[in-house]
């Protein structure tokens, strides 16, 4: 095998420290640079340190001041939307050559699901992971568009409380616009339309997704095996993602159409599809399969990067 590509991660909190741990346990083809982080007692940096990564608490300034920084090829950034812009800015004008893998709501580059149009952005210096939802449910959306025009695509997210940090809680409505942008650039849907739910039941829940899909008539036997094809497609770099019950079919009559704010009266076929995500627990709960699929996806992204490279 070629060389590993050596990264560095900003931002130590929940995202960060399990994107860390899923490099140094599981990656043939990343290897961990630095962790950089603003807080000096952040429990990443601190785990970091035990397990031989270099580490600042001093940001991005911080890190092109580590001598690791010289041989550092990709940057997962793990911070906020608005922090983001400021890293990639500052980082490139201190190495041009660097890739980044945008794990916040920021979109700078293209909007990069893995199993819908990774292979179309290897060579894109910026790419951005969505949101969480965006990861679980725009591969279903893709399915159905495989088979039938979508007109309409509308996702709910339900999460744990508890496994929404401040960075998720700052960038709610980052969160909503990104997702509905990105159910409609890169699955195939005329509109998308994006809720997340902050649950805060206790024991705490797993991630739960449930994707409406209105489309033309089409086989719905074609849809459910697309479906479920691209259920397991994801579930090759995020274990835990599964469909909870069979896809649900409703025939919606001309004659008695549905209204969808901002697409008025529409008929067809709507598809609903059920999911849930289950976390690996590399360092965060098993619940918080929000977090998962994110670095999850963020892994297997550079892990393409560094094979296309090699």
């Amino acid at each position: 095998m070629s060389k590993k590509m050596k990264a560095a991660i900003i931002g130590s909190g929940n995202i960060g420290t399990d994107l860390m741990i899923k490099i140094l346990r599981t990656s043939d083809w990343i290897e961990m640079g630095a962790m950089v982080g603003i807080d000096s007692a952040s429990d990443g940096l601190a785990r970091a340190n035990r397990m031989g990564v270099a580490t600042t608490h001093e940001g991005v300034e911080g890190l092109i001041n580590l001598p690791e920084f010289a041989d550092i090829d990709v940057i997962f950034d793990a911070t906020s939307a608005g922090a983001h812009v400021h890293n990639v800015e500052f980082l490139k004008s201190q190495k041009s050559s660097l890739r980044f893998i945008d794990l916040t709501p920021a979109a700078i580059g293209p909007y990069c699901v893995p199993v819908v149009n990774l292979e179309e952005n290897l060579n894109e210096s910026n790419v951005n992971m969505v949101t969480c939802g965006g990861q679980a449910t725009i591969p279903m959306v893709a399915a159905v568009s495989r088979v039938a025009k979508v007109h309409y695509g509308e996702i709910i997210a339900s999460i744990s409380s508890k496994s929404a940090g401040p960075g998720t809680r700052a960038n709610i409505d980052e969160f909503t616009e990104t997702t509905s942008k990105a159910i409609e650039v890169i699955s195939g849907a005329s509109k998308g339309k994006a809720i997340i739910i902050l649950n805060p039941a206790e024991p705490p829940l797993m991630m739960r997704d449930t994707v409406y899909v209105l489309s033309e008539l089409a086989d719905q036997d074609a849809i459910a095996a697309s479906v479920k094809e691209m259920a397991q497609a994801v579930q090759s770099y995020v274990s835990g993602y599964r469909l909870k019950q069979e896809v649900q079919f409703d025939i919606i009559d001309e004659a008695n159409p549905v209204y969808v704010e901002g697409v008025g009266h529409m008929s067809g076929l709507k598809t609903s599809i059920f999911l849930e995500v289950e976390g690996a627990a590399h360092y965060l709960p098993s619940y918080a399969g929000n977090l998962d699929i994110m670095t999850s996806a963020a892994l297997a992204t550079a892990e393409r990067i560094s094979q296309s490279v090699a």
